[in-house]
Protein backbone atom coordinates (compact mmCIF):
# COMPACT_ATOMS: atom_id res chain seq x y z
CA UNK A 1 0.00 0.00 0.00
CA UNK A 2 1.29 3.48 -0.89
CA UNK A 3 1.89 6.08 1.83
CA UNK A 4 1.58 9.72 0.78
CA UNK A 5 3.11 12.94 2.12
CA UNK A 6 1.27 16.21 1.42
CA UNK A 7 3.34 19.39 1.54
CA UNK A 8 2.68 22.98 0.53
CA UNK A 9 5.12 23.92 -2.23
CA UNK A 10 4.79 27.71 -1.94
CA UNK A 11 4.43 30.01 1.11
CA UNK A 12 1.47 28.12 2.59
CA UNK A 13 -2.27 28.70 2.09
CA UNK A 14 -2.18 26.53 -1.06
CA UNK A 15 -5.35 24.63 -0.25
CA UNK A 16 -3.84 21.67 1.60
CA UNK A 17 -6.93 21.22 3.78
CA UNK A 18 -9.23 20.39 0.88
CA UNK A 19 -6.70 18.09 -0.78
CA UNK A 20 -5.90 16.25 2.46
CA UNK A 21 -9.60 15.82 3.06
CA UNK A 22 -10.05 14.54 -0.51
CA UNK A 23 -7.19 12.07 -0.07
CA UNK A 24 -8.25 11.03 3.43
CA UNK A 25 -11.18 9.15 1.93
CA UNK A 26 -8.58 6.82 0.42
CA UNK A 27 -6.37 6.69 3.54
CA UNK A 28 -6.71 4.72 6.76
CA UNK A 29 -4.48 6.94 8.90
CA UNK A 30 -3.79 10.70 8.76
CA UNK A 31 -0.69 11.90 10.62
CA UNK A 32 0.30 15.53 11.24
CA UNK A 33 4.12 15.78 11.29
CA UNK A 34 5.16 19.42 11.97
CA UNK A 35 4.04 22.95 12.78
CA UNK A 36 1.59 24.21 15.35
CA UNK A 37 -1.78 25.92 15.50
CA UNK A 38 -0.41 28.76 13.38
CA UNK A 39 -1.51 26.69 10.40
CA UNK A 40 -5.08 27.06 9.21
CA UNK A 41 -6.89 24.44 7.14
CA UNK A 42 -10.38 25.18 5.83
CA UNK A 43 -12.53 22.25 4.68
CA UNK A 44 -15.86 22.57 2.89
CA UNK A 45 -17.91 19.36 3.06
CA UNK A 46 -21.49 19.23 1.86
CA UNK A 47 -21.69 22.99 2.29
CA UNK A 48 -20.46 22.87 5.90
CA UNK A 49 -17.23 24.74 6.67
CA UNK A 50 -14.69 23.31 9.13
CA UNK A 51 -11.72 25.43 10.25
CA UNK A 52 -8.86 23.47 11.76
CA UNK A 53 -5.58 24.63 13.27
CA UNK A 54 -4.09 21.91 15.46
CA UNK A 55 -6.18 18.90 14.48
CA UNK A 56 -5.27 16.76 11.46
CA UNK A 57 -7.67 17.34 8.58
CA UNK A 58 -8.75 13.71 8.67
CA UNK A 59 -10.73 14.14 11.90
CA UNK A 60 -13.82 15.24 9.98
CA UNK A 61 -13.93 11.88 8.18
CA UNK A 62 -15.47 8.97 10.08
CA UNK A 63 -13.59 5.69 10.38
CA UNK A 64 -10.12 7.28 10.17
CA UNK A 65 -7.33 7.33 12.72
CA UNK A 66 -5.82 10.81 13.19
CA UNK A 67 -2.41 11.26 14.76
CA UNK A 68 -0.41 14.27 15.99
CA UNK A 69 3.30 13.49 15.74
CA UNK A 70 6.31 14.55 17.77
CA UNK A 71 7.34 17.06 15.10
CA UNK A 72 4.37 19.23 16.07
CA UNK A 73 4.39 21.75 18.92
CA UNK A 74 1.03 21.63 20.66
CA UNK A 75 -0.96 24.22 22.60
CA UNK A 76 -3.06 21.95 24.85
CA UNK A 77 -5.64 24.62 25.70
CA UNK A 78 -6.17 25.47 22.05
CA UNK A 79 -6.47 21.79 21.16
CA UNK A 80 -9.11 21.12 23.82
CA UNK A 81 -11.12 24.12 22.63
CA UNK A 82 -10.76 23.06 19.00
CA UNK A 83 -11.96 19.54 19.79
CA UNK A 84 -15.01 21.00 21.56
CA UNK A 85 -15.72 23.29 18.61
CA UNK A 86 -15.51 20.50 16.05
CA UNK A 87 -17.67 18.26 18.21
CA UNK A 88 -20.33 20.97 18.20
CA UNK A 89 -20.39 20.59 14.41
CA UNK A 90 -21.30 16.94 14.81
CA UNK A 91 -17.83 15.37 14.43
CA UNK A 92 -17.00 12.54 16.83
CA UNK A 93 -13.51 12.76 18.37
CA UNK A 94 -12.25 10.26 20.95
CA UNK A 95 -8.97 8.62 22.05
CA UNK A 96 -9.83 5.84 19.60
CA UNK A 97 -9.87 8.24 16.64
CA UNK A 98 -7.25 10.81 17.76
CA UNK A 99 -3.84 10.09 19.28
CA UNK A 100 -1.06 12.47 20.30
CA UNK A 101 2.59 11.46 20.48
CA UNK A 102 3.79 11.26 24.06
CA UNK A 103 6.99 13.11 23.11
CA UNK A 104 5.18 16.09 21.58
CA UNK A 105 6.43 19.41 23.06
CA UNK A 106 3.80 21.73 24.51
CA UNK A 107 3.26 25.39 23.73
CA UNK A 108 2.88 27.19 27.06
CA UNK A 109 1.34 30.63 27.67
CA UNK A 110 4.86 31.98 28.22
CA UNK A 111 5.75 31.08 24.63
CA UNK A 112 2.99 33.22 23.15
CA UNK A 113 3.86 36.12 25.45
CA UNK A 114 7.51 35.96 24.41
CA UNK A 115 6.60 35.63 20.72
CA UNK A 116 4.42 38.74 20.77
CA UNK A 117 6.86 40.79 22.87
CA UNK A 118 9.71 40.08 20.47
CA UNK A 119 7.65 41.02 17.43
CA UNK A 120 6.51 44.26 19.05
CA UNK A 121 10.08 45.12 19.97
CA UNK A 122 11.40 44.45 16.46
CA UNK A 123 12.09 47.47 14.30
CA UNK A 124 10.47 47.95 10.91
CA UNK A 125 12.11 45.69 8.37
CA UNK A 126 13.12 43.10 10.96
CA UNK A 127 9.65 41.85 11.89
CA UNK A 128 9.12 38.23 10.90
CA UNK A 129 5.33 38.38 10.56
CA UNK A 130 4.76 35.73 13.24
CA UNK A 131 1.21 34.84 14.26
CA UNK A 132 2.22 35.43 17.89
CA UNK A 133 1.01 32.01 18.99
CA UNK A 134 4.28 30.89 20.53
CA UNK A 135 5.36 28.43 17.85
CA UNK A 136 8.94 29.70 17.53
CA UNK A 137 9.71 29.93 21.26
CA UNK A 138 8.24 26.43 21.76
CA UNK A 139 10.57 24.99 19.13
CA UNK A 140 13.47 26.88 20.72
CA UNK A 141 12.72 25.18 24.03
CA UNK A 142 12.57 21.80 22.30
CA UNK A 143 16.03 22.26 20.80
CA UNK A 144 17.26 23.75 24.10
CA UNK A 145 16.08 20.59 25.93
CA UNK A 146 13.78 22.46 28.27
CA UNK A 147 10.35 21.58 26.82
CA UNK A 148 7.40 20.32 28.77
CA UNK A 149 6.19 17.33 26.76
CA UNK A 150 2.88 15.49 26.77
CA UNK A 151 4.30 12.57 28.77
CA UNK A 152 5.50 14.96 31.51
CA UNK A 153 1.90 15.77 32.43
CA UNK A 154 1.49 12.28 33.90
CA UNK A 155 3.88 12.84 36.79
CA UNK A 156 3.71 15.90 39.06
CA UNK A 157 7.37 15.81 40.11
CA UNK A 158 8.60 15.55 36.53
CA UNK A 159 6.24 18.29 35.42
CA UNK A 160 7.40 20.73 38.08
CA UNK A 161 11.06 20.00 37.33
CA UNK A 162 10.44 20.67 33.61
CA UNK A 163 8.70 23.96 34.38
CA UNK A 164 11.53 25.06 36.66
CA UNK A 165 14.11 24.31 33.97
CA UNK A 166 12.13 26.28 31.39
CA UNK A 167 11.76 29.29 33.69
CA UNK A 168 15.51 29.44 34.32
CA UNK A 169 15.70 30.43 30.68
CA UNK A 170 12.51 32.44 30.27
CA UNK A 171 12.56 34.73 33.31
CA UNK A 172 15.80 36.51 32.31
CA UNK A 173 14.46 36.91 28.76
CA UNK A 174 11.22 38.38 30.03
CA UNK A 175 13.07 40.82 32.25
CA UNK A 176 15.05 42.08 29.27
CA UNK A 177 11.83 42.61 27.31
CA UNK A 178 10.05 44.31 30.19
CA UNK A 179 7.63 41.42 30.83
CA UNK A 180 6.56 40.48 34.35
CA UNK A 181 8.16 37.31 35.79
CA UNK A 182 6.20 34.09 35.28
CA UNK A 183 3.87 33.04 38.07
CA UNK A 184 5.40 29.60 38.39
CA UNK A 185 2.78 28.09 40.69
CA UNK A 186 -0.12 29.34 38.56
CA UNK A 187 1.47 27.82 35.45
CA UNK A 188 1.91 24.47 37.16
CA UNK A 189 -1.73 24.52 38.30
CA UNK A 190 -2.90 25.24 34.74
CA UNK A 191 -0.82 22.37 33.36
CA UNK A 192 -2.05 19.91 35.98
CA UNK A 193 -5.61 20.96 35.21
CA UNK A 194 -5.29 20.48 31.43
CA UNK A 195 -3.52 17.14 31.90
CA UNK A 196 -6.79 15.30 32.54
CA UNK A 197 -8.13 16.48 29.17
CA UNK A 198 -4.96 15.77 27.18
CA UNK A 199 -3.52 12.53 28.60
CA UNK A 200 -6.34 10.24 27.38
CA UNK A 201 -5.12 10.97 23.83
CA UNK A 202 -1.42 10.31 24.58
CA UNK A 203 0.09 7.32 22.80
CA UNK A 204 3.39 6.00 21.39
CA UNK A 205 2.54 7.31 17.93
CA UNK A 206 5.77 5.97 16.42
CA UNK A 207 4.70 2.44 17.41
CA UNK A 208 1.11 2.91 16.31
CA UNK A 209 2.22 4.08 12.87
CA UNK A 210 4.76 1.33 12.38
CA UNK A 211 2.16 -1.26 13.38
CA UNK A 212 -0.33 0.30 10.97
CA UNK A 213 2.23 0.17 8.18
CA UNK A 214 3.00 -3.50 8.84
CA UNK A 215 -0.74 -4.18 8.69
CA UNK A 216 -0.83 -2.71 5.18
CA UNK A 217 -2.76 0.45 6.10
CA UNK A 218 -2.55 3.53 3.90
CA UNK A 219 -0.96 6.47 5.72
CA UNK A 220 -1.38 10.11 4.76
CA UNK A 221 1.25 12.46 6.21
CA UNK A 222 -0.05 16.01 6.57
CA UNK A 223 2.24 19.03 6.73
CA UNK A 224 1.51 22.64 7.63
CA UNK A 225 2.66 25.94 6.09
CA UNK A 226 4.67 25.70 2.86
CA UNK A 227 8.17 24.71 1.76
CA UNK A 228 9.19 28.34 1.23
CA UNK A 229 8.67 28.81 4.98
CA UNK A 230 11.00 25.91 5.83
CA UNK A 231 13.54 26.85 8.51
CA UNK A 232 16.43 25.68 6.26
CA UNK A 233 15.18 26.09 2.69
CA UNK A 234 12.69 28.96 3.02
CA UNK A 235 13.20 32.70 2.65
CA UNK A 236 15.09 32.93 5.96
CA UNK A 237 14.59 34.62 8.40
CA UNK A 238 10.99 35.19 7.23
CA UNK A 239 10.15 31.54 7.83
CA UNK A 240 8.47 29.24 10.34
CA UNK A 241 10.41 27.46 13.08
CA UNK A 242 10.31 23.89 11.77
CA UNK A 243 11.25 21.90 8.72
CA UNK A 244 8.30 21.90 6.34
CA UNK A 245 9.76 19.90 3.44
CA UNK A 246 8.70 16.29 2.92
CA UNK A 247 11.79 14.78 4.53
CA UNK A 248 10.43 15.96 7.89
CA UNK A 249 7.42 13.65 7.56
CA UNK A 250 9.37 10.59 8.67
CA UNK A 251 11.22 12.33 11.52
CA UNK A 252 8.08 14.13 12.70
CA UNK A 253 6.19 10.91 13.45
CA UNK A 254 8.93 8.37 14.18
CA UNK A 255 9.18 6.39 10.95
CA UNK A 256 11.99 5.65 8.53
CA UNK A 257 12.28 7.37 5.13
CA UNK A 258 11.26 4.13 3.45
CA UNK A 259 7.72 4.70 4.75
CA UNK A 260 7.21 7.46 2.17
CA UNK A 261 6.06 6.28 -1.26
CA UNK A 262 4.67 9.44 -2.85
CA UNK A 263 5.10 13.18 -2.21
CA UNK A 264 2.24 15.41 -3.33
CA UNK A 265 3.08 19.12 -3.52
CA UNK A 266 0.15 21.53 -3.24
CA UNK A 267 0.51 24.57 -5.50
CA UNK A 268 -1.80 27.48 -6.30
CA UNK A 269 -2.19 28.49 -9.95
CA UNK A 270 -0.78 31.85 -8.84
CA UNK A 271 1.31 32.85 -5.80
CA UNK A 272 0.42 34.30 -2.40
CA UNK A 273 2.22 35.13 0.80
CA UNK A 274 1.12 36.27 4.27
CA UNK A 275 3.42 38.42 6.38
CA UNK A 276 6.86 39.81 5.71
CA UNK A 277 9.66 38.70 3.41
CA UNK A 278 10.81 38.68 -0.23
CA UNK A 279 8.19 37.95 -2.91
CA UNK A 280 9.60 38.41 -6.44
CA UNK A 281 6.31 38.16 -8.36
CA UNK A 282 4.19 40.25 -5.98
CA UNK A 283 1.69 42.50 -7.76
CA UNK A 284 0.79 45.91 -6.36
CA UNK A 285 -1.64 46.71 -9.16
CA UNK A 286 -5.18 45.94 -10.29
CA UNK A 287 -4.21 42.39 -11.28
CA UNK A 288 -2.92 41.71 -7.75
CA UNK A 289 -6.07 43.13 -6.22
CA UNK A 290 -8.21 41.07 -8.60
CA UNK A 291 -6.39 37.85 -7.65
CA UNK A 292 -6.91 38.64 -3.96
CA UNK A 293 -10.60 39.39 -4.34
CA UNK A 294 -11.39 36.41 -6.58
CA UNK A 295 -9.31 34.05 -4.45
CA UNK A 296 -10.68 35.40 -1.14
CA UNK A 297 -7.11 35.75 0.00
CA UNK A 298 -7.29 36.27 3.73
CA UNK A 299 -5.31 34.14 6.22
CA UNK A 300 -7.36 31.45 7.96
CA UNK A 301 -5.51 32.03 11.25
CA UNK A 302 -4.67 35.74 11.22
CA UNK A 303 -7.32 37.20 8.92
CA UNK A 304 -4.54 39.23 7.30
CA UNK A 305 -4.83 39.95 3.60
CA UNK A 306 -2.47 37.80 1.58
CA UNK A 307 -0.04 39.36 -0.85
CA UNK A 308 -0.74 38.12 -4.39
CA UNK A 309 1.36 37.66 -7.51
CA UNK A 310 1.82 35.70 -10.71
CA UNK A 311 2.79 32.03 -10.64
CA UNK A 312 6.50 31.60 -9.87
CA UNK A 313 7.63 28.46 -11.71
CA UNK A 314 11.27 28.95 -10.69
CA UNK A 315 10.35 28.82 -7.00
CA UNK A 316 8.03 25.83 -7.36
CA UNK A 317 10.67 23.96 -9.36
CA UNK A 318 13.01 24.63 -6.45
CA UNK A 319 10.58 23.37 -3.77
CA UNK A 320 9.73 20.31 -5.84
CA UNK A 321 13.44 19.47 -5.74
CA UNK A 322 13.96 20.06 -2.00
CA UNK A 323 10.85 18.01 -1.11
CA UNK A 324 11.30 15.32 -3.74
CA UNK A 325 7.80 16.02 -5.07
CA UNK A 326 6.38 13.18 -7.17
CA UNK A 327 3.37 15.11 -8.48
CA UNK A 328 1.56 18.35 -7.74
CA UNK A 329 -1.99 19.30 -6.97
CA UNK A 330 -2.71 22.57 -8.77
CA UNK A 331 -5.39 24.52 -6.89
CA UNK A 332 -7.51 27.62 -7.53
CA UNK A 333 -7.26 27.45 -11.31
CA UNK A 334 -10.70 29.07 -11.44
CA UNK A 335 -9.32 32.29 -9.89
CA UNK A 336 -7.53 32.94 -13.21
CA UNK A 337 -10.80 32.91 -15.20
CA UNK A 338 -11.32 36.10 -17.18
CA UNK A 339 -7.72 37.34 -17.39
CA UNK A 340 -6.80 38.32 -20.95
CA UNK A 341 -3.12 37.62 -20.34
CA UNK A 342 -1.36 35.54 -17.72
CA UNK A 343 2.28 35.71 -16.69
CA UNK A 344 4.55 32.96 -15.36
CA UNK A 345 7.91 33.68 -13.75
CA UNK A 346 10.56 31.45 -15.37
CA UNK A 347 13.62 32.87 -13.61
CA UNK A 348 15.18 36.02 -12.18
CA UNK A 349 17.45 38.87 -13.13
CA UNK A 350 19.95 39.76 -10.42
CA UNK A 351 22.62 42.40 -10.94
CA UNK A 352 22.61 41.84 -14.68
CA UNK A 353 22.73 38.04 -14.48
CA UNK A 354 19.96 35.51 -15.08
CA UNK A 355 19.19 32.87 -12.45
CA UNK A 356 16.87 29.86 -12.62
CA UNK A 357 16.56 29.64 -8.83
CA UNK A 358 16.08 32.00 -5.87
CA UNK A 359 19.43 32.63 -4.16
CA UNK A 360 19.92 32.03 -0.44
CA UNK A 361 21.12 35.48 0.64
CA UNK A 362 18.22 37.65 1.84
CA UNK A 363 19.53 40.86 0.26
CA UNK A 364 19.78 39.09 -3.11
CA UNK A 365 16.26 37.69 -2.78
CA UNK A 366 14.91 41.21 -2.33
CA UNK A 367 16.76 42.39 -5.45
CA UNK A 368 15.67 39.54 -7.73
CA UNK A 369 13.46 40.75 -10.58
CA UNK A 370 11.15 38.19 -12.19
CA UNK A 371 11.62 37.16 -15.81
CA UNK A 372 8.14 36.57 -17.21
CA UNK A 373 6.69 34.46 -19.95
CA UNK A 374 3.24 35.55 -21.13
CA UNK A 375 0.38 33.25 -22.04
CA UNK A 376 -3.15 33.96 -23.31
CA UNK A 377 -5.88 33.73 -20.69
CA UNK A 378 -9.44 32.46 -21.13
CA UNK A 379 -12.88 34.00 -20.86
CA UNK A 380 -14.73 30.75 -20.09
CA UNK A 381 -15.26 29.51 -16.53
CA UNK A 382 -13.28 26.64 -15.01
CA UNK A 383 -15.06 26.78 -11.66
CA UNK A 384 -16.46 23.37 -10.72
CA UNK A 385 -14.75 21.54 -13.60
CA UNK A 386 -14.37 17.83 -12.90
CA UNK A 387 -12.74 16.59 -16.10
CA UNK A 388 -10.26 17.84 -18.71
CA UNK A 389 -13.17 18.09 -21.16
CA UNK A 390 -14.68 20.81 -18.94
CA UNK A 391 -11.62 23.05 -19.26
CA UNK A 392 -11.02 25.73 -21.91
CA UNK A 393 -8.17 25.01 -24.30
CA UNK A 394 -6.07 27.89 -22.95
CA UNK A 395 -6.50 26.66 -19.39
CA UNK A 396 -5.16 23.27 -20.42
CA UNK A 397 -2.22 24.95 -22.18
CA UNK A 398 -1.50 26.91 -18.98
CA UNK A 399 -1.48 23.73 -16.87
CA UNK A 400 0.76 21.92 -19.36
CA UNK A 401 3.22 24.83 -19.42
CA UNK A 402 3.34 24.86 -15.62
CA UNK A 403 4.23 21.15 -15.69
CA UNK A 404 7.05 21.79 -18.17
CA UNK A 405 8.51 24.69 -16.21
CA UNK A 406 8.45 23.08 -12.77
CA UNK A 407 9.57 19.71 -14.20
CA UNK A 408 6.87 17.86 -12.32
CA UNK A 409 3.50 16.45 -13.47
CA UNK A 410 0.07 17.54 -12.27
CA UNK A 411 -1.57 14.71 -10.32
CA UNK A 412 -4.72 16.58 -9.25
CA UNK A 413 -6.41 19.76 -10.39
CA UNK A 414 -8.72 21.69 -8.05
CA UNK A 415 -11.31 24.08 -9.47
CA UNK A 416 -13.24 25.23 -6.36
CA UNK A 417 -13.23 24.84 -2.56
CA UNK A 418 -15.68 21.92 -2.86
CA UNK A 419 -13.87 18.59 -2.53
CA UNK A 420 -15.78 17.04 -5.44
CA UNK A 421 -14.55 19.72 -7.84
CA UNK A 422 -11.27 17.91 -8.39
CA UNK A 423 -9.80 16.41 -11.55
CA UNK A 424 -7.81 13.27 -10.78
CA UNK A 425 -4.92 12.61 -13.16
CA UNK A 426 -2.83 10.26 -11.01
CA UNK A 427 -3.98 8.65 -7.77
CA UNK A 428 -1.14 9.15 -5.25
CA UNK A 429 -2.36 6.08 -3.35
CA UNK A 430 -2.18 3.81 -6.39
CA UNK A 431 -0.04 0.75 -5.68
Amino acid sequence: MANVVVVGAQWGDEGKGKIVDWLSERADVIARFQGGHNAGHTLVIDGKVYKLNALPSGVVRGGKLSLIGNGVVLDPWHLVNEIASIREQGVEISPETLMIAENTPLILPIHGELDRAREEAASKGTKIGTTGRGIGPAYEDKVGRRSVRVADLADDATLEARVDRALQHHDPLRKGLGIEPVDRDALVVRLKSIAQDLLPYAAPVWKVLNDQRKAGKRILFEGAQGALLDIDFGTYPFVTSSNVIAGQAATGVGMGPGAIDYVLGIVKAYTTRVGEGPFPTELQDDDGQRLGERGREFGTVTGRQRRCGWFDAALVRQTCATSGVTGISLTKLDVLDGFDTLKICVGYELDGKQLDYLPTATDQQWRCKPIYEEMPGWSETTEGARSWADLPANAIKYVRRVEELIQCPVALLSTSPEREDTILVTDPFAD
